[in-house]
C-alpha cells in the first residue's frame, strides 16, 4: 500500500457470512473470461467461508441490483454488499449506500482501482475477498457535486475534454481506450478547455482563467495527473487545486514537472482546503468528470463534503 491512511472513527469487527456481489461485466480490461471470472471469485469466497450470491450487471443495470441487494440487507438476509469493478462502479454503488450504514466490500476488477488502492485493499481477488470475510469495516467520507457523489474526485477542463474524445473515437473506430487517449491527448494540446470560472467558498471569491480544477474528496498528492494517493480517506475536506498557466507552453511544462515529481505549489497551482465550494462559469452547462466518468451538469456546480457517509470494509492494519 502506498502511504497509510489515518482514520479517527473507531473500526467494527463482524465477520461476514453472507453477501451479494455485484459484478460488473464491463469493468476493467478483458484479461479472462466473465465464465472464468465468475467461478474464480466464487471459489475465494468458499474458500474462505463466504456464501456470496454473484450477480453479473452491466454499468446500466448496477443502480437496480444495489436497491434490490440493499432491501436483502435490511431484512437482515446479507451482511454487506460487494461490488466488483472499477472506481465507477464503486462510484454508483456508494452513491446508493450513503448513509446508510451497509458495509460495502470490494473486488477491485477495474484498470486503476484508485479508491481501493487508498485503503489498502489487496488487488488479487483472493486477498479481497479475505479481507470481506474478517469484515473489518470503517467509514470514510464521499463528496457531492449538485447532488451527484464522488468517491475520487471530480474535475472540470482537460480530463473531461479528453474522455469525451476518447470515447468518440473508441465509438467510430472501435479502439481500446488506452490507444484512442493517445490522439486524444495530442488533440487536447492543440486545443485547451480554457475555462472562466469563478471559484466562491467560505467569504473568499476569486475568477480564473484555467485549463483544469481537480476537486478531491481529501487531500491528493499534488501530482494530478497520476493521481498519486490520499493519506486520509475522513478529514471532511474537499481538496481544490486550480491549475495557474494561461498559455499551452505552460502548461507543457506543468505536465513534464508533475511526471518528475517537481510540482511546485507557488508557481503551478492554487490550492484551497474546504467543506464547500461552488463553481460559477459563463456557460449554463459543464462537462465534468466524477471518477473518471463525465456527466454534463447545470451551473453554478456546489461541491460538498459528506463526511463519514460510507461503510466500507478494509484490511485490519
Amino acid at each position: 500500500m502506498q502511504g497509510s491512511i489515518q482514520l479517527s472513527e473507531q473500526p467494527k469487527d463482524r465477520a461476514v457470512r453472507r453477501v451479494t456481489a455485484l459484478l460488473n461485466t464491463g469493468a476493467g480490461s478483458p484479461r479472462q473470461s466473465v465464465q472464468t471470472m465468475q467461478e474464480s471469485i466464487a471459489a475465494a469466497f468458499r474458500r474462505h467461508g463466504v456464501q456470496a450470491d454473484l450477480r453479473l450487471v452491466t454499468g446500466q443495470d448496477l443502480r437496480a441490483t444495489v436497491r434490490q441487494a440493499f432491501d436483502q440487507a435490511e431484512r437482515g438476509e446479507i451482511d454487506a454488499i460487494v461490488v466488483g469493478g472499477g472506481d465507477g462502479s464503486i462510484h454508483t454503488v456508494s452513491g446508493l449506500l450513503a448513509r446508510t450504514g451497509v458495509p460495502l466490500g470490494v473486488l477491485p476488477l477495474g484498470t486503476l482501482n484508485h479508491f481501493a488502492k487508498d485503503l489498502g485493499i489487496p488487488l488479487d481477488i483472493d486477498s479481497a475477498a479475505a479481507v470481506i470475510a474478517r469484515g473489518h469495516s470503517r467509514v470514510v467520507d464521499l463528496a457531492e457535486v449538485n447532488g451527484e457523489t464522488f468517491i475520487n474526485n471530480s474535475s472540470i477542463g482537460i480530463y473531461p475534454y479528453l474522455v469525451m474524445d476518447r470515447e468518440r473515437r473508441r465509438a467510430h473506430k472501435r479502439l481500446h481506450k488506452w490507444i484512442a487517449m493517445v490522439p486524444a491527448f495530442f488533440r487536447m494540446l492543440r486545443h485547451l478547455p480554457w475555462r472562466r470560472l469563478r471559484l466562491s467558498a467560505e467569504g473568499m471569491e476569486r475568477p480564473y482563467r484555467t485549463p483544469c480544477v481537480f476537486v478531491g474528496n481529501n487531500e491528493y498528492d499534488t501530482d494530478l495527473f497520476t493521481l498519486r494517493h490520499r493519506r486520509r480517506m475522513d478529514a471532511g475536506k474537499l481538496w481544490v487545486y486550480v491549475i495557474k498557466p494561461r498559455n499551452p507552453l505552460g502548461l507543457f511544462w506543468i505536465a513534464c514537472r508533475m511526471c518528475f515529481s517537481h510540482l511546485d505549489h507557488e508557481r503551478d497551482l492554487d490550492v484551497f482546503e474546504l467543506r464547500k465550494a461552488e463553481i460559477a462559469a459563463r456557460s449554463t452547462r459543464l462537462p465534468v468528470a466524477l471518477d473518471g466518468e463525465v456527466r454534463v451538469l447545470r451551473t453554478p456546480l456546489r461541491y460538498r463534503s459528506l463526511p463519514k457517509a460510507l461503510r466500507v470494509i478494509v484490511p485490519a492494519q
